[in-house]
């Protein structure tokens, strides 16, 4: 079982980082289970989309709602998230050679989102990589209880990372 996770510095540093990671590994032929994370301008100058790619092959879902010009509450679309979720859990076989979690975000310190099908993958052996900003990274370190392995914002680093953890399993990208 290992858990990797990345601090990102900037706002949504992690969100490129590991969606370029993901379309490397996937192109090396790794067997990937997860979502990654874009987001997108709107034309009405409000603020952005957010989109997940279901790893794995699975569909792209919106998980923000516009809430109209000048609203200031949380745009997530819990619905959306939960959906992605079991999109997810659809996906992961044992054969799952990594597990992305685009974000530790505040519904995962609270209990929900991706948090127990994070749990289910360590449960089930399947390495897991996510990101947790400062807002969250209390709640993340309490919920990995010490087992979760910094690894810096860095794209070799990251392949470092999960050179070791698939060892011998390794493909090359």
């Amino acid at each position: 079982m290992r858990l990797g996770v990345i601090y990102p510095q900037q706002k949504a540093g992690a969100d490129a980082l590991l969606r370029g990671l993901a379309a490397r590994l996937e192109a090396g032929g790794l067997r990937l289970a997860g979502t990654v994370q874009s987001n997108a301008a709107r034309a009405d100058g409000g603020r952005c989309d957010m989109d997940l790619r279901v790893l794995g092959g699975g569909p792209g879902i919106r998980i923000s709602q516009s809430l109209g010009p000048g609203s200031r509450g949380c745009r997530l679309d819990l619905s959306a998230l939960e959906g992605a979720v079991e999109e997810v859990r659809a996906r992961m076989t044992p054969d799952t050679d990594l597990v992305i979690i685009n974000k530790f975000g505040k519904h995962e310190a609270e209990g929900r989102g991706f948090r127990p099908l994070i749990a289910d993958a360590l449960a089930l052996g399947l390495p897991v990589l996510t990101a947790a900003n400062t807002l969250n990274r209390f709640a993340f370190e309490s919920f990995a209880a010490g087992l979760a392995e910094t690894v810096p914002a860095d794209p070799d680093r990251l392949q470092a990372w999960i050179d070791d953890v698939l060892g011998d399993q390794r493909i090359a990208v």
